[in-house]
């Protein structure tokens, strides 16, 4: 009897100094993105995506923002739908700047429906936008964070909010005030955020697939990033929306409801990083560093 005692005295103090299992570290932003349910997910409007081929196969798709810039969204699916673009090209490349494509200049007249001078989109009132803060301050506007899936910068006492300026955002190009551009000349941003743009043009949307091809092509070599020769553009196939694709042609995209605990938690790891790489955490982030994530939709 007593050697049973002793046994399980043993025994016990044996368990009492196994250790405890360690604490599992916080996940990566993608893990947390790659874990996020399907209800986390919203749909893509196919009306509201740009399709851009290249004669060289290559493929760019540009999600639009109807409800930040509805005018000229009206005319770039004008634009697409009369097919403006055959026969464009990306004709300028500045390094660590934008890719810029369109007509160049041309003569070619607008396509029914589209308006050749509109408003000035290049903010809108923050009434009617369900805001979600990005909790960190920011360096080109009194608030930041997200609204309807999108990175935005806000002035609550001004009541104003537009699109950020961030990696992938697409433009309007436009001349001098008080040329507000039709969208005809687009571009997309390849490089660091440039901000200080923001309010000044009209931002219509962003890439979410083929950045890497815009990013890569050659550099001009002209003031600003134009080509010299003509020869050296690139030359665009078709741009068209996904809408007016066949069923079996279109791409189908959803994106991480910036509402929900997922996306949540995902800013929070983008802010305060704690993987085994980092040493010590930023304790913030940009908003143009957490960028939304956009999948293309499970089948």
């Amino acid at each position: 009897m007593r050697t049973l005692l002793a046994l399980s005295a043993i025994a016990l103090i044996g368990a009492a100094q196994v250790p405890a299992p360690p604490v599992p570290k916080p996940k990566t932003p993608s893990e947390i993105v790659a874990a996020a349910p399907a209800g986390a997910w919203l749909a893509i409007d196919p009306a509201e995506l740009l399709v851009m081929d290249l004669k060289d196969g290559g493929r760019v798709v540009i999600q639009l923002a109807p409800a930040f810039a509805p005018v000229h969204v009206a005319n770039i699916q004008a634009l697409a739908r009369a097919d403006y673009w055959q026969g464009a090209a990306i004709y300028r490349v500045q390094d660590n700047y934008v890719a810029q494509w369109g007509n160049n200049e041309s003569e070619k007249p607008w396509p029914a429906g589209v308006v050749a001078q509109p408003p000035a989109e290049y903010h809108r009132a923050l009434k009617g936008l369900a805001i979600h803060p990005l909790g960190f301050v920011d360096a080109y506007a009194p608030r930041a964070g997200y609204s309807g899936g999108w990175p935005i910068a806000y002035d609550p006492q001004g009541g104003t909010a537009n699109l950020t300026h961030c990696y992938a955002s697409v433009g309007v190009g436009r001349g001098l005030s008080p040329d507000t551009g039709t969208g005809g000349e687009l571009y997309a941003v390849i490089g660091h955020a440039p901000r200080h743009l923001d309010r000044n043009i009209a931002v219509v949307g962003r890439v979410i697939e083929g950045i890497d091809r815009l990013s890569s092509l050659p550099r001009g070599t002209e003031a600003l990033g134009f080509y010299k020769e003509r020869s050296s553009d690139v030359p665009i196939a078709r741009i068209r929306l996904a809408a007016d694709l066949a069923p079996v042609e279109r791409p189908s995209f959803e994106m991480l409801d910036t509402s929900g605990a997922a996306f949540a938690a995902y800013v929070k790891a983008r802010a305060n990083r704690d993987d085994d790489f980092f040493i010590r955490p930023a304790g913030g982030v940009d908003v143009c560093n957490a960028p939304v994530p956009v999948r293309r939709k499970p089948a």
